[in-house]
């Protein structure tokens, strides 16, 4: 085949005009190129001796280089003070004051900045630092350029809290006096406000009222609103040197009349800088001087810029919070409704300005709007506060609304961050949030759990499915660890059938390993306090058979993380029974990742053993672990089998019989397994219970009964033995109190004791920091429901067949091969043959 030939030439007139063009573009496109390229000469200059050292190699740059190469070697100046700080100091440091007096903007810049790198960077001691570098920056304090002067300023602050009162008293504080005179200029009045707030901290009392409150009194009477609106914010940081004596003496004299100020921006600091004292001022002075000063305040605001609005809508929660308890009804009213109004500005009228503006104003006074509203949902936990809970609905609940609906992305988002209804907000309080929805924040225990909020299961559901469906992993993860909390929420049916096979299809189709992981520990939790044996058995089987015997190797390693997880949560005998002739076949998996991961299980694996009755489990873990010893092929798995076999052969076994040193653990284990014997008779007494009378008994009945039954640990004696059926009972009457006994402990035991031990459960889940989540507050009543119940978990359901066993079976010999066919993680060839183990279950209560 040959290749087609070239398109021929088109030289219409329309063509030529584009390739003219084009040309062009090529010809701009090349120019700034042109220009950068160094001629001979100016590289010449550039080029620097190789042999020099660091410090001459600075010295050549400072006196004979270009201003980019001084800039440079300034930039470097921190670096060469922790090379060699006596040469630096002797050598460079005064060409970079030769320099500086006709330096640029750049050059002086950089040299703040590595002036106050070595500072922070104690390269050398604060005397020597003092003697070699505070009279530069002093010098460039008032530099013309305002973005050069702030940054020595810094400098300077920062060097204020290292340097001893002596040197601060004659080099700073002597001079500042005349500096702060009306005869200098804007800046250096400016300069020396934020000085003297500075320096109130560093002196006594004595000396602050001497030398330092004149002048303040004077720079708070400047002729210049600018220096006036500067020396007011610094009043807070006097206030807290001088005390509360002097404040209420000097400081707020000045704070009234500098409220009262025809200058907008001296308003605004006085007032900020009143809310932010509040603390300090006594009652009367509160009621009396600064309730009248912010009441005017707030009245005056919407007549003022809009800035103002900014900064009050901003501070409110604060000035509600620290003016508590003064106001009168009416002047509590008064705030309340200036709150709503401030929530909804720029919404009531049309496009929310004036037809008159022209757009650039529009757009800027709606931007400030926005502002407002965005401060006044930052707020709104604190207005909760202000009109008390009890009293949200009636008088917060509309304005809430508002702000959820608010057609400003922001505005939605910091009131959801408020109150935990964006996803990322919501994950860290679902559980105490839940808790309380359920009991509607009276009592812990209820009869119908979410009877009145049936919608909060579909909004679970569907904030999973949104967390899942975005690429923010981190929050999917924390929400699943969070959904542990739902065995104290709602029903277990609800759990099983709506969350239980949602937490399996996680487990086997998700990519991302700590997300498999929470789904799998809260798995683990939900199997915990499920209430129905027949549906406990189904959820066992399914891991055993599609997990632990999967055709993919991954879905194994995600068993021997499940099976970690129960070792933490259910009791010992728990594992043992249903669990741990799974977890030991692996040792004969074909990858050779899983018979590492198992290594590594198989201490834990081992703790659950009682000695004598487990001793024929532990010949059997004994047999793989020996096998493994003798037919392990990967040099890796067979160097972490060899240090798991030293591990194992230092464990000491736990006896039936409560031991001393395993009594805190013994002890914990007892607990699991008498909670779960609970969960067994719950099921049948509750049976019995309906089919006698047809009702069931108070929840509250129920948790009284068993506090008054439940063993106190401490008064445990330290050789009990692990509880046990208790014998029949031949007088009829006291057999039934039993069983009535049972049925109130187990009744009670959803709540109670998941309440007592989710805390604990919950300590172990990994820590990350989730990337954000943000949909709008309300969006999760606009996002279709996905229903997430499977067939598969039904016992008997019409249109499927699933598997599951009969209510009183035993679980059959687990067998490995039931695996989805279409699974991405297969091990293919590896594990063409599945072998079966047969489940021996120990002699004891299921």
């Amino acid at each position: 085949m040959h290749p087609p030939p070239p398109a021929a030439m088109d030289f219409s007139q329309n063509s030529l005009f584009g390739y003219m063009e084009d040309l062009q573009e090529l010809t701009i496109i090349e120019r700034p190129v042109r220009r950068s390229l160094k001629t001979p000469e100016e590289i010449e200059k550039l080029t620097v001796d190789e042999d020099l050292s660091d410090i001459e190699r600075a010295v050549y740059l400072l006196s004979a280089g270009q201003d980019i190469q001084g800039t440079s070697v300034i930039a470097n100046l921190p670096f060469l003070m922790r090379q060699n700080p006596a040469e630096t100091l002797r050598r460079v440091l005064p060409k970079v004051r030769e320099v500086l007096h006709v330096a640029g903007v750049e050059m002086q810049l950089a040299a703040a900045v590595s002036f106050l790198t070595i500072l922070q960077e104690e390269s050398v001691s604060v005397h020597a630092y003092a003697h070699s570098f505070l009279q530069v920056i002093l010098l460039h304090l008032e530099h013309r350029d305002t973005g050069v002067s702030n940054a020595w300023l810094e400098t300077l602050l920062s060097m204020i809290e290292v340097l001893p009162k002596e040197t601060l008293r004659h080099e700073i504080l002597n001079p500042l006096v005349s500096k702060a005179q009306l005869s200098q200029t804007v800046q250096s009045r400016l300069v020396s406000c934020k000085i003297l707030g500075k320096l109130t901290n560093k002196f006594d009392a004595h000396t602050i009222k001497r030398e330092i409150l004149p002048l303040v009194k004077s720079l708070c009477q400047d002729v210049e609103y600018e220096v006036r609106s500067c020396m007011c914010r610094q009043l807070e940081n006097i206030a807290q040197g001088i005390g509360t004596e002097l404040t209420k003496s000097v400081v707020l004299p000045e704070l009234i009349e500098l409220s009262r100020d025809e200058g907008s921006s001296v308003r605004l600091a006085a007032f900020e800088t009143l809310v932010n004292l509040l603390d300090v001022f006594d009652t009367d002075d509160r009621s009396q001087t600064i309730l009248p000063l912010v009441k005017s305040f707030c009245e005056k605001s919407f007549k003022a810029d809009e800035s103002i609005l900014i900064s009050l809508s901003f501070h409110l929660g604060k000035l509600c919070h620290g003016l508590y308890g003064i106001f009168t009804p009416d002047q509590h009213l008064r705030f309340l409704e200036f709150y709503k109004k401030l929530c909804t500005l720029g919404l009531q009228q049309e496009n929310g300005h004036n037809e008159n503006q022209i757009p650039s104003q529009v757009l800027e006074q709606e931007k400030k709007y926005v502002t407002v509203r965005k401060n006044c949902a930052y707020n709104f936990p604190a207005m909760i506060v202000f009109v008390d809970p009890k009293n949200f609905h009636m008088e917060l609940y509309s304005t809430f609304f508002c702000l959820c609906h608010d057609p400003e992305v922001p505005v939605r988002y910091t009131i959801a961050i408020c109150f935990y209804e964006v996803l990322d907000a919501l994950i860290d309080h679902l559980p105490e949030i839940l808790e309380l929805m359920s009991t509607g924040g009276e009592s812990s225990v209820q009869e119908n759990k979410l009877s009145s909020l049936p919608d909060l299961i579909p909004a679970l559901t569907a904030a999973e499915q949104r967390a899942a469906a975005s690429l923010k992993w981190r929050t999917h993860e924390k929400l699943l660890q969070k959904y542990a909390c739902l065995p104290h929420v709602i029903s277990s049916d609800q759990i099983y059938y709506r969350f239980l096979q949602r937490m399996f299809t996680i487990m086997m189709t998700n990519n991302v390993l700590p997300v498999q992981k929470a789904a799998s520990r809260t798995l683990c939790i939900f199997l915990r306090y499920n209430r129905k044996q027949e549906q406990r058995q189904e959820v066992i089987q399914k891991l055993i058979e599609q997990l632990g015997q999967g055709k993919s190797y991954w879905n194994r390693l995600r068993f021997l993380d499940t099976c970690e997880f129960i070792i933490e949560i259910f009791s010992k005998s728990f594992f043992c029974k249903y669990f741990f002739l799974p977890a030991i076949e692996l040792t004969h998996d074909p990858v050779a990742n899983v018979r590492m991961k198992l290594c590594y299980l198989l201490p834990k694996v081992k703790s659950t053993l009682k000695i004598p009755a487990d001793k024929h489990l532990l010949q059997q873990l004994e047999m793989c672990v020996r096998k493994l010893l003798c037919q392990e092929k990967d040099k890796d798995v067979l160097a972490i089998v060899k240090r798991t076999v030293l591990e194992l052969d230092r464990m000491e076994m736990s006896m039936d019989a409560f031991q001393k040193k395993f009594y805190e653990k013994d002890l914990l284990d007892q607990e699991k397994e008498r909670e779960e014997l609970l969960l067994l008779e719950m099921e049948q007494l509750e049976k019995e219970k309906q089919q006698s009378d047809g009702r069931p008994v108070s929840d509250k009945i129920f948790e009284k009964k068993r506090r008054d039954t439940k063993t106190p640990t401490q008064n445990l004696p330290k050789s009990i033995p692990v509880s046990a059926p208790a014998p029949a009972s031949s007088n009829p009457s006291t057999s039934k109190e039993i069983k009535k006994s049972k049925l109130i402990r187990s009744q009670s035991f959803n709540n109670h004791a998941f309440q007592a031990k989710y805390g604990n459960l919950d300590k172990c889940a990994s820590k990350s920091s989730p990337a954000g989540y943000t949909p709008s507050a309300s969006g999760l009543a606009k996002t279709p429901v996905l229903s997430l119940a499977d067939d598969s978990f039904r016992t008997r359901s019409a249109g499927s067949v699933p598997t599951s066993f009969p209510p009183a079976a035993a679980l059959p010999s687990a067998s490995r091969g039931t695996g989805s066919p279409a699974d991405p993680k297969s091990s293919g060839g590896k594990d063409a043959q599945p072998r079966k183990a047969s489940l021996k279950s120990r002699k004891s209560n299921p």
